[in-house]
């Protein structure tokens, strides 16, 4: 039988509680980024899955923004960050845009 060493059990009880954290943590940043889309999204895009367009037609749903192939966090926070010609200057701070993209990417269709 061999023995488990101490620092192994502690990595994966410290693993266990990182992942758990995060995920607690996308879970807060995704609701509150569902109540900020509400605010300053809604007006232009289909923001929740239950929405089958967006009330403009040319605003993309959040959801297939959220499917695109190589979507990332990097991604996203990157091209809300840069103006748009279409899309009104929305000034988001580190927590808002933080929060914006954990609840644009907890739309993320599984494959």
């Amino acid at each position: 039988m061999t023995s488990v060493r101490p620092w192994k059990m502690l990595s994966v009880v410290v693993s266990s509680f990182v992942a758990s954290q995060t995920w607690a943590q996308d879970a807060a940043s995704s609701a509150a980024g569902l109540a900020l889309a509400r605010q300053i999204c809604s007006e232009c895009h289909a923001i929740e899955r239950t929405q089958a367009r967006s009330p403009n037609p040319a605003a993309p749903r959040f959801e297939t923004i959220a499917s695109v192939p190589g979507m990332t966090a990097t991604a996203l926070s990157a091209a809300l960050q840069t103006p748009h010609q279409t899309m009104p200057n929305v000034m988001l701070n580190a927590n808002e845009l933080r929060d914006i993209v954990a609840y644009i990417l907890s739309l993320k269709q599984a494959n």
